[in-house]
């Protein structure tokens, strides 16, 4: 079992204190989705005006939903691991990649017939797929 990161708590050397992570609009958090009924990243649509997630939306479905602090997941994406990232590879909806430089990474639309959107953990990157060498 994972917890989501939204519960996270840093505590400061200087004063002791527990902070709660604040979150912006765009950034990443895990959760279950009802309607694809699969763990997956969903995008913060809104935050409160202490910066703690309200609403997500699926990258995949699109589905908007409120979003509870500290429900427990799944741990099953934890587990997935993604191919290595090719630009020369053919990708589609839903498949995971293992990107060098900005780490797993989940493919959420086909754009063109060379490019992707993948939800990555710090945001969406559009990238280059199904190119002849």
């Amino acid at each position: 079992m994972t917890e989501n990161i939204e519960t996270s708590v840093v505590t400061t050397a200087a004063t002791g204190k527990i902070e709660k992570r604040t979150y912006v609009v765009g950034e990443r958090v895990e959760k279950l989705c009802t309607k694809c009924e699969v763990e997956r990243g969903h995008v913060v649509a809104s935050v409160t005006k202490r910066g703690q997630v309200s609403r997500v939306t699926c990258p995949i479905c699109q589905t908007r939903s409120s979003f509870k602090s500290g429900v427990k997941t799944t741990g099953g994406r934890a587990s997935q691991a993604g191919a290595p990232y090719d630009p020369a590879r053919q990708y589609r909806t839903g498949q995971t990649l293992m990107h060098p430089a900005f780490g797993l990474g989940e493919v959420t639309a086909l754009i063109e017939p060379q490019k992707i959107d993948v939800l990555f953990a710090d945001r969406m990157r559009r990238m280059i797929h199904g190119r002849s060498s």
